[in-house]
């Protein structure tokens, strides 16, 4: 006889949930409740998002990548028109938004659907008995 899986077993992908930033169990349930604050919980299955701990991975990434997108683009800009400063903030205040503000989301929630798939946790050392 097949045994059914239960609602711990089912996951979805953790670059579907990451992209979507969906519940990494279920994939319905939203993630956040604000911009990057976590729900508690999924409000679809229940789990609860006490786990996750992205910690400091997501900006470290959009700073290193989305920084140099940023710079490149305003260094673009100075080599090939040699604008006015004003012009260097018009397109580099943008560009560091855009560059930035976005992927860090889709990084945060990527990291907390790999965390879940791979049940990763924080180390713990055991004594010896």
């Amino acid at each position: 006889m097949k045994k059914s899986a239960t609602s711990e077993e089912i996951s979805v992908s953790p670059f579907k949930a990451g992209l979507t930033c969906s519940c990494p169990r279920c994939g319905r349930g939203k993630l956040f409740n604000g911009y990057l604050n976590l729900a508690p919980r999924c409000e679809q299955c229940g789990l609860d998002y006490s786990f996750a701990d992205s910690g400091d991975g997501p900006a470290v990434f959009v700073i290193l990548f989305g920084g140099l997108v940023a710079v490149l683009a305003v260094l673009a800009v100075e080599l090939i028109w040699r604008p006015d400063y004003w012009v260097h903030a018009a397109v580099g205040i943008p560009a560091v938004l855009i560059a930035t503000l976005i992927p860090l989301r889709i990084l945060k929630s990527l990291l907390i659907a790999l965390q879940f798939h791979h049940k990763a946790a924080e180390a713990r050392l055991e004594k010896d008995k």
